[in-house]
């Protein structure tokens, strides 16, 4: 018969690997885009738009954040949508071929990638991975899988980046057209593309 300590420590070890595993951290570009883009999902409850895989403390938007990508740290409802669903429909919100950055944005922290927190989300991301390069032969997927680092979210006075799409429609419209996301999209993945 197990003590009442080892079934605190199991229930404890369940609930913070079952909290982990509904929280994933990505990057696709422009973190306004990915966070438009997620917040439609089923199942998805937060996006928040940050920076991560940089070894700049407190990244900001205007000031330092070299070394850092744009990301958005998703939440979710793994009962709804599970990581292999959320890293699918990631992969046909990007374009994962671009070695420089997002569609019309170039740089560092315009680079796609995938932050992993654990070995189970590493598999099944490499696994997906392999899928994307699989369905695409002649060309390369750069994409990388990442450990996961720090998660710095927008805030101050920089919190007007979150919910961008929400709090300036017509310019977050404008720009998406402009910086030929959607375009770039259909072209690479058809019908499966997510029109926004």
């Amino acid at each position: 018969m197990k003590s009442f300590g080892s079934l605190l420590l199991g229930a404890a070890i369940f609930l913070t690997s079952h909290v982990s595993a509904d929280e994933t951290v990505l990057a696709g570009g422009c973190f306004w885009c990915m966070e438009s883009d997620f917040e439609k999902l089923e199942g998805v409850t937060d996006v928040v738009s940050g920076f991560s895989g940089g070894l700049t403390t407190n990244p900001t938007y205007y000031g330092d954040h070299s070394g850092h990508y744009e990301v958005v740290k998703i939440t979710y409802d793994a009962d709804v949508v599970s990581y292999q669903q959320i890293l699918d429909y990631y992969w046909v919100n990007i374009d994962p071929f671009d070695e420089q950055g997002q569609f019309c944005d170039k740089g560092q922290s315009y680079l796609s990638a995938i932050f992993v927190a654990n070995e189970q989300e590493r598999a099944i991301a490499e696994q997906s991975k392999r899928a994307v390069q699989a369905e695409f032969p002649e060309q390369h997927v750069v994409t990388p899988i990442l450990s996961a680092t720090p998660f710095y979210p927008i805030k101050g006075s920089e919190i007007a980046h979150q919910d961008f799409y929400k709090k300036s429609p017509v310019r977050y419209k404008f720009y998406r057209w402009n910086c030929g996301r959607d375009q770039r999209l259909k072209e690479i993945w058809g019908d499966k593309a997510i029109h926004q």
